[in-house]
């Protein structure tokens, strides 16, 4: 985990968001809140800790205000194992489609490429100097005397009987020449101790200095495999198994053998590089501590969730939704969920869930899942006052991407406060008039303002753009004077 996080206050995890979030003070604090209690039960007494239940949260808002722009922004703040699932994309155990079982096998697999990459990092400068040894060995064949290698290293340890009076044999590449033709490629002219020294201390100053970058090697590569977990849509227990039988159809149709295969020392690296770290890395270490962050720390972020939500005077079957409620019920109060990794226990997951709810509202949901979701915030749609912040204050702020992105065909757009104040005024209008789609909006109007100036672009390299509030009028007349805007903006 990310140990600046675990020092950060609400007060500062606020002011982070606050970097590309505007406005929704109220949905900041309550997750702020809500992640900074995940540091302080950390620290309880172990027989406490497992008392204390995360304080779920639900957020409720119109479209486009910021709710799955805070989930974005926390899951990169945090450091913590995190997903964003669709609630619409599950259906009832027993008939085709995801089982929601399935959003915690994707937080454990995301866990596990988490820790995995950290502690290959920490093993990094040993695979490096692993791999420059074999690339010394590839480009001067016999020289040095090599360690065990990646491969013999993952052989260590098993030994197979040969015939009596037989020897092992060097293996034949995998070419098309018949093995019985195969002759290995004579070792270099012997040289002595010292001249060996110095040749490959030269090949070692020229690979650091990337000399070498573009010559050619031959190295062992895996040969085509199949994907190695299948899941499996079905009513039964398939999917919770997760089976892992990629691995048995590659065998059984040679998918599993390494083949000879010519690469620049560039790329050759890479290959290597990965090879050797993966080699290092402890994989069961590395299971037990994923499971172990996915299961104190993890957070799974529901959108869409008013979209399960049971209508009034609904009736009939409705897989997608009461039913996705009661299978979604038993993992947000906490139950052991089968992965290819070992049981996680979802007691002490974190969800946090969103929705719109314009059609249904949030008592549409069973009584019961909404009884796991106590923090229950609602977020206020975007003003005029807003659509100007949005358009300059954040990190990522409209103009500013626009700006850039217009630079990089050296074209100067210069934004003038009266345009940012009518865009903001025209945004408003657009939402009050036709379908709200708060923020998303800004997106659609900047689009069309700039219009000409993106297809000309490179014709226009060299100048700088005015945008006023008459250059706005100009260029969205139409939009501005048709009462059906719908026709212009979506």
């Amino acid at each position: 985990m990310k140990t600046q996080f675990e020092e950060l206050t609400p007060r500062q995890i606020v002011e982070e968001l606050d970097k590309y979030i505007v406005g929704q003070t109220k949905a900041k604090k309550a997750v702020a809140i809500a992640l900074r209690n995940r540091i302080r039960r950390q620290r309880l007494p172990e027989d406490l800790r497992d008392e204390v239940a995360p304080k779920n949260i639900i957020m409720i808002g119109p479209t486009g205000v910021g709710k799955t722009e805070i989930a974005r922004r926390i899951s990169r703040l945090t450091g913590a194992p995190f997903i964003k699932v669709e609630a619409t994309k599950y259906t009832e155990v027993g008939y085709v489609g995801r089982d929601v079982e399935s959003m915690v096998r994707d937080l454990m697999s995301v866990a596990i490429g988490m820790v995995k990459t950290e502690m290959e990092e920490g093993v990094r400068q040993e695979a490096e100097r692993r791999t420059e040894d074999a690339l010394i060995d590839l480009l001067l064949p016999g020289l040095r005397k090599p360690a065990p290698s990646v491969q013999e290293e993952s052989r260590s340890g098993m030994s197979f009987p040969f015939l009596p009076g037989l020897a092992p044999s060097r293996e034949a590449p995998d070419t098309d020449v018949p093995q019985a033709e195969y002759v290995p490629p004579p070792p270099l002219p012997r040289e002595s101790g010292q001249d060996a020294e110095k040749t490959i201390a030269a090949y070692r100053k020229k690979l650091a200095e990337g000399k070498l970058e573009d010559k050619l090697v031959e190295i062992d590569v895996s040969g085509r495999s199949f994907p190695a977990t299948i899941e499996i849509f079905s009513g039964s227990n398939f999917e919770e198994m997760d089976m892992n039988i990629g691995g048995m159809i590659k065998n059984m149709l040679g998918g599993g053998k390494r083949k000879k295969k010519k690469l620049t020392v560039k790329q050759a690296r890479e290959v290597l590089l990965a090879e050797e770290m993966e080699k290092l890395v402890d994989t069961d270490k590395v299971t037990d501590i994923a499971r172990e962050r996915a299961e104190q720390m993890g957070i799974i972020f529901i959108d869409e969730i008013d979209k399960i939500a049971s209508r009034e005077g609904r009736t009939g079957a409705d897989v997608s939704r009461e039913g996705v409620q009661r299978d979604i019920l038993p993992i947000v109060e906490g139950s052991k969920v089968n992965t290819k990794y070992g049981m996680v226990d979802t007691s002490h997951i974190l969800f946090i869930a969103a929705g719109a709810f314009h059609i249904s509202k949030p008592s549409d949901l069973i009584p019961e899942l909404q009884g796991r979701f106590p923090i229950r915030v609602e977020l206020e749609a975007l003003t005029k006052d807003d659509f100007v912040s949005i358009l300059t204050q954040p990190q990522n702020a409209l103009i500013k991407q626009y700006t850039e992105l217009l630079k990089t065909e050296d074209v100067r757009l210069d934004f003038g406060e009266d345009a940012v104040i009518r865009l903001a005024e025209l945004a408003a209008e657009v939402n009050s008039r036709s379908e709200n789609i708060g923020a998303r909006r800004l997106h659609t109007i900047m689009e069309l303002l700039l219009e000409d100036v993106s297809f000309s672009a490179p014709e226009l390299r060299g100048q700088a753009i005015p945008v006023t509030a008459n250059y706005v009028d100009e260029k969205l007349a139409g939009v501005v004077q048709n009462q059906d805007l719908s026709r212009y903006i979506l």
